[in-house]
């Protein structure tokens, strides 16, 4: 249900955005046909709106403040929370000569994580007695109501109705005070309103995942500081980057330019393409061990198959017209692999390494989740184990955003070298 909810204020803020962006772009020119910038299907005239990428971005914060209860963002704008105080409800005990009596639960719900302080109640007369619940905010806490009432369950008393709302084993209720069902013993199952607000086990709020980033980075994690986490994880995805591509490149050169080669290599590139990096792990693992030479072997072969399938889908994109061009001004075959086709395919190489290093990044972590002693990925499955959601998050936050600048990077360096990208 929440997250329908959170979808849906997402996308009202995508679309109202939007439509304010378009009318202030409207209404601060006249001329409509400067606008248009841009040639519909033309994704080389294509750029990011940097207005949506900001608004995106608050967003993104925003909701996670709000439905978290963050202090960062101000009060009016949290989800509601969930209960946190005191409150009552009343059970109706039958026993199995059919006599009822009532009993009052008196109820303390302490903050998200935090379990309120026992405490107890006078049980007062009647076959029923009253009782006392101390529990934590958003979580379900079971009642045997029968602990101390003069008819148990073994008895064959059991509870008919909550708040004078009929209940059975099959169903549950809502009451002012919260949900109510039976366990299959036939003791209360008692969860108080929820509100919209997420359990910080699940998610916390930003400022935790903040004062775990200082803490980690000035005091270590596991004995390595943040930096040494990352810099081992970033020397991985680089090492095995270079050498995939190093080695990829040319065998798809190689194979988009000679039938000898694109034969005997094919069936292999073809069978290995589909083969998830993931399900070479344990066989890494077994002829290699869980040191540097697994993890980076791994890496070289996520990035290998693409840069060769890169390289040879550059060559065979080459414009035919201009290699017959090249030929009739008496270019020699190494004058056009020089000037035509390492020119016209490097596009897409610089593709595939944007995806290769995506995927690298992807596996690292997943190699150092199963057999790692350091690096991001290590940090998140060993912090994963002890139900530390900040440190899991933070580990997801820094891998992205490394990630993402290594993507801005490369991004950089394709305009730099390859101007020419979109242009025939």
């Amino acid at each position: 249900m929440i997250g329908f909810i959170i979808l849906g204020v997402y996308t009202a803020i995508f679309v109202g955005s939007f439509l304010l962006i378009t009318y202030l772009v409207r209404s601060a020119t006249n001329d409509f046909t400067a606008l248009k910038t841009v040639t519909f299907g033309d994704e080389s005239a294509v750029r990011p709106n940097r207005w949506a990428s900001i608004i995106s971005i608050v967003t993104i914060f925003l909701i996670w403040g709000s439905f978290t209860g963050s202090n960062y963002i101000p009060g009016f704008l949290h989800a509601p929370a969930p209960f946190v105080g005191e409150t009552t409800f009343t059970y109706t005990l039958e026993n199995a000569e059919g006599d009822r009596d009532d009993a009052t639960v008196f109820v303390r719900v302490g903050e998200l994580g935090e379990k309120a302080e026992k405490f107890e109640v006078e049980p007062g007369e009647g076959m029923a007695k009253d009782d006392a619940l101390a529990m934590s905010a958003s979580r379900t806490e079971t009642l045997l109501f029968d602990r101390n009432d003069e008819a148990t369950r073994k008895d064959g008393a059991k509870v008919v109705a909550i708040d004078g709302q009929p209940i059975g084993p099959d169903l549950s209720i809502r009451t002012d005070a919260g949900r109510f069902a039976l366990t299959a013993k036939g003791a209360i199952s008692f969860t108080p309103s929820s509100g919209l607000q997420m359990d910080p086990l699940y998610l916390p709020p930003p400022e935790a995942v903040v004062n775990r980033f200082f803490e980690i980075a000035t005091e270590g994690y596991r004995g390595y500081l943040l930096y040494e986490h990352l810099g081992i994880s970033l020397f991985r995805v680089v090492a095995g980057f270079f050498f995939g591509a190093l080695l990829g490149i040319p065998l798809g050169y190689a194979m988009g330019l000679a039938n000898w080669p694109r034969g005997w290599f094919d069936p292999i590139v073809e069978f290995m393409r589909p083969v998830p990096p993931l399900a070479l792990i344990p066989l890494m693992i077994i002829w290699f061990g869980i040191d540097e030479e697994s993890k980076i072997i791994l890496l070289f072969l996520a990035a290998f198959w693409i840069m060769i399938i890169a390289a040879r889908s550059g060559v065979s994109g080459v414009n035919i017209t201009k290699v017959h061009a090249a030929y009739s001004l008496g270019a020699s075959k190494a004058q056009i692999l020089r000037q035509v086709i390492v020119p016209n395919s490097l596009p897409e190489i610089f593709t595939g390494a944007r995806v290769a290093m995506g995927v690298c990044w992807g596996t690292v972590v997943a190699a150092e989740l199963v057999s790692g002693v350091n690096g991001a990925g290590f940090m998140i499955m060993a912090a994963s184990k002890f139900q530390q959601t900040d440190i899991v998050l933070l580990g997801i936050i820094l891998i992205g955003t490394i990630g993402f600048g290594i993507d801005v990077l490369m991004r950089m360096a394709e305009r730099k070298l390859v101007p020419w990208k979109g242009r025939s």
